[in-house]
């Protein structure tokens, strides 16, 4: 089942060095990524997950990533269906993350 991460716990996550860090999976537009995007993030839009999904690693979670939360959650559950076992979505995409973890990441 897919879950969704709050942009303050992914940000947590992100500075525990203890803990591995995950997979982030943008799938916006290439437009969108070139305008923001989290720090070491992958870009892969949605529409070519499918054929593409052979690149993902199967063995740290992903966390999918997109503008408002809405197209992430969908390839996160198309993800889990494929097989991949820990898959999370952003809720509320890097326009909440802009709002609660980075005030100065540009908005669209």
């Amino acid at each position: 089942m897919l879950s969704e991460i709050s942009p303050t716990a992914l940000h947590a996550w992100l500075e525990d060095t203890t803990r591995p860090a995950p997979y982030l999976l943008d799938v916006r537009e290439d437009w969108e990524f070139a305008h923001c995007h989290l720090a070491n993030s992958q870009l892969m839009p949605m529409h070519t997950v499918p054929l593409q999904m052979n690149k993902l690693p199967d063995d740290v979670p992903l966390v999918v990533i997109c503008h408002h939360g809405v197209r992430s959650y969908q390839v996160g559950q198309y993800l889990v269906q494929a097989g991949f076992d820990e898959v999370l979505s952003l809720a509320g995409g890097v326009a909440a993350w802009a709002d609660q973890v980075d005030p100065g990441m540009p908005r669209y």
